[in-house]
């Protein structure tokens, strides 16, 4: 029996702490308990609801599984218990892995255990983790990452996915799509799935042009969407067009043509029957080899190892 236990500072948020709870407990090899550190047998949440059935931390001793650590606001405050990260750090020691879910991270980063590593948290506060920690390596897209033993997620509902890969590594693909199929989730998405999809926010870009512009791409993906194309249907020159796209986006105009092109072959693969060629062709990409190089570019992953992912 694997020994999961679940933490976090309180108030957490709800979904940090339920869903990999409700991920775990649905195999049964996985042994689920909910730690308080106040010694009560609840943990407060966000929304002012308690979580019952926790135990004290001190009841927690010999090895541990899977050590999860939640966010919430209780975890954002820049405020830390030593006592609590102290428990946390020997927690960890005993543990075969650790997780943060969402703003957990910052609970791990202050303990020490990120010191050096790739971490990334919910978009939100990205900043502001490698701000109070440098030391750690943020990456801002992933919606989870791997660095040794130690798993850290995106916002909320990633905990679901971080947890399902984590049930995908200990029993396999069908064990973790049964548990998704079980809590009726679309699919288990990777963690080179960005975070946040830049073409389904074009909402919040200010510039109304540069939403036309968006949704020009999205209906043209075949075209030519060069910098200079682009610019020219913007009546801007190049320049000025790549620093108004940069601005607006956070992107340069490439890097916005190959983000467009790729959720749109995601969107392909997930809901059609079509081949890759015939993808690779439908979106713009000219080939399945241009394909495969901005996939990874972009997600980390290559367009074979998405669709093995997701067309089970």
């Amino acid at each position: 029996m694997r020994r999961v236990v679940v933490s976090g500072p309180a108030p957490v948020q709800i979904l940090d702490v339920a869903g990999p709870i409700e991920v775990f407990s649905n195999v049964p090899d996985y042994q689920v308990d909910l730690v308080s550190f106040d010694g009560s047998h609840g943990l407060l949440t966000s929304r002012g609801l308690s979580l019952a059935g926790a135990v004290p931390h001190s009841d927690i001793t010999g090895r541990i599984d899977t050590l999860v650590i939640a966010g919430g606001p209780g975890a954002e405050s820049g405020e830390y218990d030593d006592a609590y990260l102290d428990w946390i750090a020997d927690a960890a020691a005993r543990s075969r892995r650790v997780a943060a879910i969402c703003t957990g991270a910052f609970l791990l980063a202050a303990a020490g255990l990120l010191d050096g590593k790739k971490a990334v948290t919910h978009w939100k506060h990205c900043d502001q983790l490698a701000r109070e920690f440098p030391k750690v390596d943020v990456h801002r897209d992933p919606i989870f990452l791997r660095d040794g033993q130690i798993y850290t997620s995106a916002g909320i509902t990633a905990g679901i996915d971080l947890s399902l890969a984590l049930v995908e590594e200990d029993h396999g693909h069908q064990t973790a799509l049964a548990v998704a199929r079980q809590l009726v989730m679309f699919l288990v998405r990777p963690g080179g799935q960005s975070q946040y999809s830049h073409m389904l926010s074009h909402q919040a870009v200010r510039s109304d042009p540069l939403r036309e512009l968006q949704v020009y791409m999205l209906e043209n993906l075949k075209a030519d969407l060069s910098v200079e194309t682009l610019a020219e249907r913007m009546g801007m020159s190049a320049r000025n067009f790549s620093r108004v796209c940069l601005r607006e986006t956070k992107l340069n105009p490439g890097q916005l043509v190959d983000r467009a092109r790729v959720e749109a072959a995601q969107q392909m693969i997930d809901s059609s029957a079509m081949g890759l060629k015939e993808i690779a062709d439908a979106c713009g990409f000219g080939s399945p080899d241009s394909m495969r190089r901005v996939f990874q570019r972009v997600i980390g992953i290559t367009p074979g190892e998405y669709t093995k992912r997701f067309k089970r």
